[in-house]
């Protein structure tokens, strides 16, 4: 199979999900063996050259509640939706320019940069793709939250991803990707999720300064404080929210009753994508998470 990139260029712009900074971006056709690499715009050249981050796996700097990379002095963060919008498309190569450090938050998922791309295809460019193969099994487990990820040898990459979060609301999730499964229509519309008790807490920490429900579902698992309620409100501007005893907050509908699992599975095929290429792998994961995800990209590569 021969490498792809992109027919044009893309632009999109929003706020981040964590910082809540405002960003302009540009997704543009890169030549072959480029990978994706993000190049910040806002900021000066380093030694006579673009101020950019690669998207490989030794790049990865943070895993707090997304994925961040930082090459030759300068970071991107959230970059997990774009690089699996990518993979989902079959997209080897590609430069994203972008003006601030978080890539926009846009609705939450991949659906965006899915349904802009899908409607001009993509290049074929004159180099073979770059499989990224294993020929033993490889495995890593977090023994404090029982999480793992296990890579089999395959001929292509499937991944089924479990989650567990311990809630009544949720349940157990398993959801399954690969190559007879549509991504645009069926991985890639699906957003990201919190519970509305770590808001707080998340609020706290400095994150989720973009965060409103037009971009990510919450799951109210169980109450928190009136005052704690009026302080998530006025941060997320969502004066009128609905609480529910259990559910999701204001009742928000979801694209599918296994939304959050497709998410996580999103997330997943982003986060691998670090390792450099496209795998040829079968990949199974349980209770997967940005930190877990990244170690496995970086034992891969």
């Amino acid at each position: 199979m021969k490498q792809h990139t992109l027919s044009k260029i893309y632009s999109f712009e929003g706020k981040g999900l964590h910082t809540g900074l405002y960003a302009h971006m540009q997704i543009c056709p890169a030549p072959v063996d480029t990978g994706v690499r993000f190049i910040r715009t806002d900021l000066h050249k380093i030694h006579g050259h673009e101020a950019y981050a690669d998207a490989v796996a030794e790049n990865v700097s943070k895993t707090a509640r997304s994925t961040t990379i930082t090459g030759s002095g300068v970071s991107v963060s959230t970059v997990e939706h774009l690089l699996s919008a990518l993979t989902g498309l079959g997209i080897d190569n590609a430069y994203v320019r972008i003006d601030n450090r978080e890539v926009p938050i846009l609705d939450g998922s991949a659906r965006p940069y899915v349904e802009a791309i899908s409607k001009d295809g993509t290049v074929e460019q004159d180099a073979e793709r770059k499989w990224i193969e294993i020929n033993h099994v490889v495995e890593y487990k977090n023994p404090k939250t029982g999480s793992w990820i296990r890579l089999e040898p395959a001929d292509s990459f499937s991944v089924e991803s479990t989650i567990d979060f311990n809630s009544k609301v949720l349940g157990v999730q398993t959801v399954r990707w690969d190559d007879t499964v549509d991504y645009a229509t069926q991985i890639a519309p699906c957003r990201t999720f919190c519970f509305l008790h770590e808001v707080f807490g998340m609020l706290m920490a400095g994150l989720v300064k973009g965060g409103d429900l037009g971009n990510a579902i919450v799951i109210v698992e169980r109450p928190v404080s009136r005052l704690k309620m009026r302080l998530i409100a006025r941060r997320l501007r969502q004066p009128n929210i609905t609480v529910t005893e259990r559910g999701y907050l204001s009742n928000i509908a979801l694209s599918f009753p296994d939304e959050c699992g497709r998410h996580k599975l999103l997330d997943l095929m982003g986060d691998l994508r670090l390792c450099g290429g496209f795998l040829k792998a079968k990949v199974t994961a349980y209770k997967p998470g940005h930190s877990l995800n990244t170690k496995v990209a970086q034992m891969i590569k």
